[in-house]
């Protein structure tokens, strides 16, 4: 799937897993689904020279030559169902434990996300290595400046990646057999759809934007400010 497809799909699954997130409070809610749709797009941080990996210049793409390297290629390791959300919750368990850690890895949810949802988003600051890096570790820093502790971003982090892969399982490239492709290359592709279809576009993102809106609404306090103002405008009419 397209980078803003997963991102999107991520930011859905966010909202819609939010009865169960480990967070309170609106800033942490917030939190939690911009982590969830930024870490939609982190297993595609195996491929260097990609748009993603380029996004903080070599901080991000000598990195992911190392992620690639130990992943045996791309859509090979971080695609797997079972190895890829395990392996990037324990390291961001790992992280989650020290501020500046956090720190990082928020900025790294909100950067990728802002990276690959460009096409919406006014100007093309997100899109530099400089803008990113002040938005993304400038939300960063007042999500958890306005939240508790993010012992949750592990969640997030296995959250979006399995988000991810569940997208590219539609994909006729598919993704890896988990577990199994250890011992012998082979790929789960049942569907065969054409990353960047029509069926994608017309179909797939109007759906997560939907999903989006319907959980935001009945999941967040967005309920309590939207239904007076349904109210009132009904009242108008």
């Amino acid at each position: 799937m397209l980078g803003h497809s997963h991102a999107l799909s991520g930011l859905a699954a966010g909202a819609a897993t939010l009865p169960w997130a480990p967070v309170h409070g609106a800033v942490a809610q917030v939190a939690w689904i911009s982590a969830a749709g930024g870490f939609a797009m982190l297993p595609d941080l195996d491929q260097r020279g990609s748009t993603i990996s380029r996004m903080w210049g070599p901080a991000t793409d000598v990195p992911s030559g190392l992620v690639g390297t130990v992943a045996r290629g791309h859509r090979w390791g971080t695609h797997d169902a079972i190895l890829g959300p395990v392996v990037f919750g324990l390291l961001a368990h790992l992280a989650a434990g020290a501020y500046w850690s956090s720190l990082l890895l928020m900025a790294l949810a909100i950067g990728l996300a802002l990276r690959a949802l460009h096409f919406v988003i006014p100007g093309r600051a997100e899109n530099t290595v400089i803008g990113n890096l002040v938005l993304s570790w400038g939300g960063a820093y007042l999500l958890l400046a306005h939240s508790p502790g993010p012992a949750w971003l592990p969640y997030a982090v296995a959250l979006g990646v399995l988000t991810h892969t569940a997208g590219d399982f539609l994909t006729k490239e598919g993704i890896p057999v988990p577990l199994f492709w250890l011992l012998r290359r082979s790929r789960l592709a049942p569907i065969h759809l054409r990353t960047g279809a029509v069926v994608e576009q017309a179909v797939l993102v109007p759906a997560f934007l939907i999903a989006i809106a319907v959980f935001g609404y009945l999941n967040t306090s967005a309920r309590g400010t939207v239904d007076p103002l349904v109210e009132r405008l009904l009242s108008l009419g």
